[in-house]
């Protein structure tokens, strides 16, 4: 069996951010332009804050961390949606189930909700 430390060794270092584009199905009528989220992993400390949080809001914190794209902070779209701010914006521009989707999307990026590991069986 090859030693670990050298397999390690061996694999360039990667980012360990992700990212991730997802269409919102129901902004995205037939014909129509896909409204497209881009969504990152977050880092690890960020991640273990969020987790801890113990609140009804967290999945929109967890969203304003993870979500690229749109800018949540754009002013425009802040006034279109009568918005005050990001996390109102969210709550007004998706569905609750939406924004619980979006959240385990970036829960997943983040390595969350995922099988990441895998038991060796000894023979």
């Amino acid at each position: 069996m090859t030693d670990v430390l050298e397999l390690l060794l061996s694999r360039e270092p990667k980012s360990p951010r992700e990212e991730k584009e997802v269409k919102i199905k129901r902004l995205s009528p037939k014909g129509e332009e896909a409204v497209v989220f881009t969504l990152h992993s977050l880092g690890y400390s960020r991640a273990a804050e969020l987790k801890r949080m113990d609140s009804p809001e967290q999945p929109l914190f967890i969203l304003l961390e993870g979500v690229v794209s749109p800018n949540l902070k754009d002013q425009r779209l802040l006034d279109h949606y009568g918005a005050a701010t990001p996390a109102e914006l969210l709550k007004k521009m998706l569905l609750p189930g939406e924004i619980d989707d979006l959240c385990r999307e970036v829960e997943k990026l983040s390595g969350y909700r995922r099988a990441v590991l895998e038991e060796i069986k000894k023979k």
